[in-house]
């Protein structure tokens, strides 16, 4: 055996490491310490997704039980999310446990695939998407070639909101259409460390999701800077939460700060882009006014505002946001409470020039 040649660790039946030593300690380190990640997603993906699916077989059984009472799923849903919330945190409300349930019934057999066979099971993320395809060949198939073609989440979603297996099936010539969808993905497939900010993981081990490793510095410069402005402003802020996560079937979000304004009786949130807003931007702040309207709003809150920032190099903008019909409330009233554009503008200029001068002093330090 070459001395230079490593052999497989073995953790149960989980070849951790297999590769030889090359002249180059920088890239053996990656390799062990990528390598490692993989295999620490995998062992807790796979715990997560039986933990999952064994609560699904729970909530079934106990609706089988009581199947006289048409109701009595709904309700043992809502009061086991309550007493789990409470014993543990996030990760147990409602709509999380009926995507438990839908699991256990989608997937009856993936708790005896993952006992028996480590690497063949996906990520809890993968089969949230895979749930989304009701087509059951379709399901197969891109399970199969999401295991088998290491399809990063992102990827899997995508090739199914794209109809890719149909597309696939319809084609004579499947090579280009092939070739598209790994360009298109290519973005995806290369994000190494998916796994360490993915909700999901978070939640379960218990921590809080990382948001620093989706931030630049000086995006975390002038969010700091401006959750600080707008308490000093006097108009009424109480503050809320820092990127606070919002997840819907098909993505996480996350919102960078949200405040309540007990003057205006309403939430305010506020979106930073480094880059030119796009019709997307403020769609996507539309829905997150949506989803806070159902959410957290109670009936004697006025409508959710929302303010996309724009901190691009040679534009400080800001566009404003509110939905069902109240432009004329929010241009007469709500204006004299909310920053305006000007002074967004001003702060985010004056934060980019205190940001540079501190990066260009580090600099000379160095």
């Amino acid at each position: 055996m070459d001395k230079n040649t490593l052999q497989p660790i073995n953790f149960g039946n989980t070849d951790m490491f297999n590769y030889s030593y090359t002249n180059d300690i920088f890239q053996d380190a990656k390799t062990i310490i990528e390598q490692s990640h993989k295999v620490a997603l995998k062992t807790v993906d796979s715990i997560l997704v039986q933990r999952n699916w064994f609560l699904g077989q729970r909530i079934d059984a106990e609706e089988l039980a009581h199947k006289e009472r048409a109701d009595y799923g709904t309700e043992v849903i809502k009061k086991l999310s309550k007493e789990l919330t409470a014993t543990y945190g996030k990760g147990f409300d409602r709509t999380n446990l009926y995507h438990f349930l839908n699991f256990y019934r989608e997937f009856p057999k993936i708790v005896d695939t993952a006992c028996r066979q480590f690497n063949g099971v996906l990520s809890w993320s993968h089969y949230r998407v895979l749930m989304q395809e009701k087509n059951l060949e379709a399901r197969a198939w891109y399970e199969k070639e999401a295991f088998e073609q290491t399809w990063a989440v992102k990827t899997l979603q995508r090739n199914i909101s794209s109809q890719y297996y149909f597309r696939l099936l319809s084609s004579q010539n499947k090579k280009p259409v092939e070739e598209e969808m790994k360009a298109l993905t290519s973005e995806y497939q290369n994000d190494k460390f998916e796994f360490v900010k993915n909700p999901f993981i978070a939640e379960f081990l218990g921590f809080s999701t990382s948001t620093d490793l989706s931030e630049s510095k000086l995006e975390s410069a002038i969010l700091t800077n401006l959750q600080k402005f707008l308490m000093e402003m006097g108009k009424g802020y109480a503050f809320v939460a820092r990127q606070q996560h919002i997840h819907t079937e098909k993505e996480d979000y996350y919102i960078d700060l949200v405040f309540y304004n007990y003057i205006l009786k309403c939430f305010v949130l506020i979106d930073l882009k480094t880059t030119k807003i796009t019709h997307q931007d403020v769609g996507q702040m539309d829905m997150y006014i949506r989803m806070y309207d159902e959410l957290k709003k109670s009936k004697d809150d006025n409508p959710t505002l929302g303010i996309v920032l724009c901190a691009q190099t040679d534009e400080d903008i800001a566009r404003y946001s509110v939905l069902h019909g109240n432009e004329q409330i929010f241009a007469s009233k709500y204006k004299l409470y909310l920053p305006t554009e000007d002074e967004l503008r001003k702060e985010i200029e004056e934060q980019k020039i205190i940001f540079q001068l501190q990066h260009d002093d580090g600099e000379s330090e160095e």
